[in-house]
C-alpha cells in the first residue's frame, strides 16, 4: 500500500486494471432485462423469449444489487486515492470533466420530459394527433381537468430547494474557510430540507386530483416531477454521505471535490425545479380549473 502521506512523482495516475467499470456494465444490462421481466411480469406474469417464460422478477434485484455494489466500491476506492495522494492535477481535473458530462446528460433527460410537455401543451388540438386531440378537447390542460394550485405546495417546496441551494453555499463556504462547524451545520440544514421537500411532494402525488393513467397531463407532469423528485433523493443521499465524511475529519480546503460534485449537482436540482414550477405548475395552469377553487 503507497504511502499516505508521500506525494506521486507525476502529472497523472496510472491505476491497476479495475473490476468496477465491467461489472458496472454487467450489472447495468441484467438490470435493463430484469426491469422488462418485472414490468412483464406485473402486467400479464409471461413473457416468453424463444419459447421459454423469463418473466422473473428477481432479476431486475439481482441487477441492481450488482449496479449498487459497483457503486459503493468504486466510490470507496476514489476516496482511498484521494487519501492515498494519488488525486493529481489531472485526475482531479478529469474527476471535473466527468461531472460536468454527468449534469450534462442528465439535463438532455430533462430535455426529453420538456419537449414532451411542451410538445402536448403548445399542440394541444393537432389534427393528425387524434388521440391526443380526442383526450385533450383541444385545449390545454384538457378540459375538465382539475390541476394542482401552483401557488400553494408547489410554491412551499420551491422556497424549500432555493433554501437549500443557501445553506449548501453556506456549507462550502465554511468548509473553504476551515470552518468545520460551519460545514457539518450547513450539510444538516440541506439534508433535512431535501427530506422535506420529497415529503411534501409524496404529500402532493397522494392527493393530486388527477393520475399518471388518467390523460396525457398526468402522463407528461409526473414524467417531468417525478423524475426531478427521484434526483432530489441521490442528491439527497449524496449530500447525506459528504455530512458523515466531513464529520469523520474528512475533506480539507484544497481537496474536497466529493463535496464540490455534490454542490454542483445539488445546484442543478434546483435550477431544473425552477423550470418546472414555472412552466408545469404556473404557466400550464393558466386558466384551468383549480383544485380546492
Amino acid at each position: 500500500m503507497a504511502d499516505a502521506h508521500a506525494k506521486p512523482q507525476h502529472d497523472y495516475h496510472l491505476v491497476n486494471p479495475s473490476p468496477w467499470p465491467f461489472l458496472g456494465s454487467i450489472g447495468a444490462l441484467i438490470t435493463a432485462i430484469g426491469g422488462v421481466c418485472l414490468m412483464q411480469y406485473l402486467k400479464a406474469g409471461n413473457f416468453p423469449v424463444f419459447g421459454h417464460n423469463i418473466a422473473n422478477p428477481w432479476l431486475f434485484f439481482i441487477g441492481l444489487i450488482i449496479v449498487l455494489y459497483t457503486m459503493f466500491a468504486w466510490w470507496s476506492d476514489t476516496i482511498k486515492e484521494a487519501h492515498e495522494g494519488h488525486h493529481t492535477r489531472v485526475v482531479s481535473l478529469h474527476l471535473r470533466y466527468g461531472m460536468i458530462m454527468f449534469i450534462a446528460s442528465e439535463v438532455m433527460f430533462f430535455v426529453a420530459w420538456f419537449w414532451a410537455f411542451f410538445d402536448a401543451s403548445l399542440f394541444p388540438g393537432e389534427a393528425n394527433q387524434y388521440a391526443r386531440t380526442a383526450f385533450t378537447g383541444g385545449v390545454w390542460p384538457p378540459k375538465g381537468l382539475e390541476v394542482l394550485d401552483p401557488f400553494h405546495l408547489p410554491l412551499y417546496n420551491t422556497i424549500i430547494l432555493l433554501l437549500s441551494g443557501t445553506t449548501v453555499t453556506w456549507a462550502h463556504h465554511a468548509l473553504l474557510h476551515g470552518d468545520r462547524k460551519g460545514l457539518i451545520n450547513g450539510l444538516v440544514l440541506t439534508v433535512a430540507l431535501g427530506m422535506l421537500f420529497t415529503m411534501v411532494q409524496a404529500y402532493e402525488y397522494m392527493h393530486a386530483p388527477f393520475a399518471f393513467k388518467d390523460s396525457i397531463y398526468g402522463a407528461t407532469f409526473f414524467m417531468a416531477t417525478g423524475f426531478h423528485g427521484f434526483h432530489v433523493i441521490i442528491g439527497t443521499i449524496f449530500l447525506l454521505v459528504c455530512l458523515v465524511r466531513a464529520m469523520r475529519g474528512e475533506f480539507t480546503p484544497k481537496q474536497h471535490f466529493g463535496f464540490e460534485a455534490a454542490a454542483w449537482y445539488w445546484h442543478f436540482v434546483d435550477v431544473v425545479w425552477l423550470f418546472l414550477f414555472s412552466a408545469i405548475y404556473v404557466w400550464a395552469s393558466n386558466g384551468a380549473l383549480i383544485e380546492g377553487h
